[in-house]
């Protein structure tokens, strides 16, 4: 079933983020696209979720991260309800840090 926020527009986001190759290429698309606010945003979710799968309490995460209890716990439905977003870029990133 397609979600009514997947568009035209989505796809076209999607299909940037897959034409950049190199970090810095992430970087520059992300600083035109969004805020430093929204990227630091993003990047919080994504350590909070990592947090999350090695087992870290909330205190510890909110201590580590300056993540709100909120955002942990959206976090955390995400990682167990969600789409498996979350479950396949931190597999991807483990597989490359090996």
């Amino acid at each position: 079933m397609l979600e009514k926020w997947k568009d035209k527009l989505t796809d076209q986001l999607c299909q940037a983020f897959l034409s950049l190759q190199t970090p810095e290429e992430v970087y520059s698309f992300l600083e035109d696209v969004a805020t430093i606010g929204e990227i630091r945003a993003l990047s919080q979710r994504l350590e909070v979720s990592r947090l999350l799968s090695e087992g870290y309490t909330y205190p510890q995460i909110a201590q580590q991260t300056g993540a709100s209890t909120a955002t942990i716990s959206r976090v955390k439905k995400f990682l167990e309800y969600g789409a498996d977003g979350y479950k396949t870029v931190l597999e991807r990133i483990k597989a490359r840090e090996q």
